[in-house]
Formats: structure tokens, C-alpha cells, sequence
């Protein structure tokens, strides 16, 4: 997959870059980050200069994580991270992807990660042909949980025992997003500030009537 870039009324979202090393190594030194998601723990230098330069650029290679730097238009600061990832079902026919991500701290409570999810979602749906659009998050995220409520995922339950944190099984809250949820945007601007088509299911879904 070529990386892409996508834009919204106040942010950029685009590949991660060698020079953001610095902004994502202070980001991640906030306790939140590293204790809510998989970063390392303690978090040096030397894992931001690998995400930036290895692991953000081979994932878009391989076609295993789609991950965007997300920036303010008004002052390229670094907002925080975005990204499908675990991609290995997108295409099969599943057709399933996750949404991740992590905000820095300074720019939390202003709805900047709802407005990414909201063009990584559009983007999934309508250019990369997802499905399904799964959000996991470890049981107790509530701020993960608020922003995967504002963007329309339905709470589907607890996966227990799903996560290995410090040697000790974790509980494992689960979402999820169809095309169909988003009917509602049909008309609406897309990321780069067209309007698309509404998004629809392309496989028939057959929901259990109990």
C-alpha cells in the first residue's frame, strides 16, 4: 500500500516522518500511553526513532499497520497517533480491520482524535473496502471507550483473559463498526474534502433475529 495522506478542518493525517522521533519519544513519556497501549515501557529514543523510520514505514509496506502521524494545520504539532492495524483479515474475505490510536496529552478534551478517526473511518470504508472495523481496548480505558462511543462503534462486550500485560491476563473490552453504520454520511465531505458515496456492505449481512 502507498501511504497516504488525508485532511480534516483542523488536522493532517499523514505517514510518519524520521523527524517526529522527538515529538512522539516526549508524547509517549505521559504514564497514560505506555500504560493503556502496547508501546514499550520505559519508552527511549531509540523506540521512537524505530517506530518513525522501521516499523511505521514496513507497515504500510507489508500491508500489516496503516499508521498516520496525526498534526494540527495550524502548527504542525504532533496530536497524537492513528492507525489500522492488524490487517491481516482485510483482504480475506472478512474484511476486517482495527482502529488504534493514542492522543498526547496536551491536546486531549478537544475532539482532535474523533475528527482523525472520523477520515481514517471514511477511508476505510469507502477506499480500502473494510467490513467490519473493529476497537479494542483494555477493560477500564475509558477515555479509548468515550472516543469509540463518539464514533459510532457499538459496544459488543468483554473478551476475558484476551490480553497478556506484565505476565498477567487482562480483560479486553470489543466494538465494533459496519459500513452500514455510517449510511448517515452519504453527501458528506470525505477526508480530502470531497463528497463520496454513501458506504453500503458489499457482502450481505444476515444479523440473528433473537
Amino acid at each position: 500500500m502507498e501511504p497516504v495522506t488525508l485532511t480534516t478542518e483542523r488536522l493532517v493525517l499523514r505517514p510518519f516522518e524520521p523527524s517526529d522521533a522527538p515529538a512522539v519519544h516526549a508524547a509517549c513519556q505521559e504514564p497514560d500511553i505506555p500504560r493503556w497501549t502496547s508501546v514499550p515501557s520505559p519508552y527511549g529514543v531509540e523506540d521512537a526513532e524505530h517506530f518513525v523510520g522501521t516499523l511505521v514505514p514496513e507497515g504500510w509496506r507489508d500491508d500489516t499497520t496503516y499508521n498516520f502521524a496525526v498534526v494540527s494545520r495550524a502548527d504542525g504539532s504532533l496530536v497524537g497517533a492513528m492507525g489500522l492495524v492488524r490487517l491481516g483479515r482485510l483482504h480475506t474475505p472478512e474484511r476486517q480491520a482495527e482502529l488504534g490510536y493514542w492522543t498526547a496529552k496536551e491536546h486531549r478534551g478537544r475532539g482532535c482524535t474523533v475528527e482523525a478517526g472520523r477520515a481514517v473511518l471514511r477511508w476505510a470504508f469507502r477506499e480500502l473496502g473494510v467490513e467490519r472495523l473493529e476497537w479494542h481496548a483494555e477493560a477500564g480505558n475509558e477515555d479509548s471507550r468515550a472516543v469509540a462511543h463518539r464514533l459510532g462503534f457499538h459496544m459488543e462486550g468483554t473478551l476475558r483473559a484476551h490480553l497478556v500485560r506484565g505476565g498477567t491476563r487482562r480483560d479486553v473490552w470489543i466494538g465494533s463498526l459496519l459500513p452500514s453504520d455510517l449510511a448517515d454520511l452519504a453527501g458528506e465531505p470525505g477526508p480530502s474534502g470531497s463528497r463520496g458515496p454513501a458506504v453500503r456492505d458489499a457482502t450481505p449481512y444476515l444479523p440473528y433475529p433473537g
